[in-house]
């Protein structure tokens, strides 16, 4: 079923939840909403459940008009973050129950309801857990009875607020896996609210990212992630190292960025946020001809994959670096040694923009001729 969003504002008293938002949502979707605390992303969720009503605006399923239906009449399925399973009921009548409360004329038989519990506890490999209750199982078997009892009822839209906030990491990354697998095989319209950025990137087939109520960029996750479409969104997403500067000659299509910061600033100067993110930052303990920034290590973590490093910089900025394994052996690297660090992709946001003017550009095989011109900080220019 296709989710249609247009024109939602949410108020609660003075505050805005959602401000002006529009979405739409393929059939068979896998949609995350990302966000921090407070962008709008659970009221959004709520509003398509029917559980808040907008101030403005309208919410569809294919193409039909659901605003002011009543949540029972919207068919859909709702997993919240602390489960919120009955106690006193088994693992086979928590799942049953919403089954059982239907209206008469349209209930199930005992037999049928036997049948759809029995296939949902093996579709959600809990089969053999009907008769505990919940207190006896783990955190991640009650999140999958959770899910179990919303998929009882047939939904035709499946909702998710937070679904692994509760539970260990190790738990979580099991269960995005299996979540993954479990849409693959079911195809139900799927709508989550994360604020895990891995979680929204790894499971979703399109990102919604928001921001103070609004919809800042939707996208695939590789889309959102590598040609984000503000600064927000890049910062957001990941970890990055962050240049304050102001930027004369950035033109898009240049074959190089002219940033600097003299004593004197250029006509037509611009303040900027030049973004890298750590893996896009080369470390060397001997300088080279190309460009880079001198600095020295201050702390070294060598555990997992990649090596994380940071860096106090020449001009007294903190630089986060990762670096592959067998490099870092190579460079034979050490707390207080002095090192070299080279941009090789960066994106430029300038500040004086508008939300919806914002200009980026990436920088590719000609880094090398640009970034010897980043200069030292600009002491007219603050951080925010």
């Amino acid at each position: 079923m296709g989710i249609e969003v247009a024109n939602v504002t949410k108020r609660f008293g003075g505050f805005v939840a959602l401000n002006d938002v529009n979405l739409h949502v393929d059939p068979g979707a896998l949609v995350a909403l990302l966000g921090p605390s407070g962008s709008g992303k659970t009221t959004l969720l709520r509003v398509i459940a029917g559980l808040e009503r907008p101030d403005v605006g309208s919410v569809k399923f294919e193409g039909e008009d659901a605003t002011t239906r009543d949540v029972r009449e919207r068919r859909v399925g709702f997993v919240f973050q602390h489960y919120a399973l009955f106690r006193h009921m088994t693992v086979f009548e928590n799942v049953a129950f919403g089954l059982r409360v239907r209206p008469r004329r349209v209930r199930p038989s005992r037999a049928e309801i036997q049948a759809r519990v029995t296939e949902l506890l093996q579709l959600v490999q809990l089969d053999g857990f009907a008769r505990r209750y919940p207190p006896q199982m783990s955190g991640g078997q009650r999140q999958r009875v959770a899910l179990a009892r919303a998929l009882a009822v047939e939904p035709k839209v499946l909702l998710l607020d937070e679904p692994f906030g509760a539970l260990d990491a190790k738990v979580r990354q099991e269960l995005r896996r299996w979540l993954r697998r479990l849409h693959e095989e079911i195809h139900v319209t799927t709508v989550f609210v994360t604020h895990d950025q891995d979680e929204a990137l790894e499971l979703a087939d399109r990102v919604v990212v928001m921001n103070a109520g609004c919809i800042e960029q939707i996208g695939t996750p590789d889309k959102v992630f590598r040609d984000p479409a503000s600064a927000f969104v890049m910062n957001f997403l990941g970890t990055v190292n962050v240049f304050h500067r102001r930027v004369s000659g950035l033109t898009p299509g240049m074959d190089a960025i002219e940033i600097q910061c003299p004593d004197e600033l250029p006509a037509g100067s611009r303040p900027a946020r030049i973004f890298v993110r750590p893996h896009n930052l080369e470390i060397d303990t001997r300088a080279s001809g190309r460009p880079r920034l001198r600095g020295r290590v201050q702390f070294i973590n060598a555990a997992g994959p990649q090596v994380k490093i940071e860096v106090l910089t020449e001009f007294g900025e903190i630089l986060q670096v990762e670096t592959s394994q067998k490099r870092y052996r190579a460079l034979g690297m050490v707390k207080g040694g002095e090192v070299y660090v080279t941009p090789k992709e960066m994106r430029v946001f300038f500040d004086d923009s508008r939300p919806d003017q914002a200009d980026s550009l990436e920088s590719g095989s000609d880094v090398d001729t640009t970034l010897g011109r980043i200069g030292r900080p600009c002491a007219s220019k603050k951080s925010p």
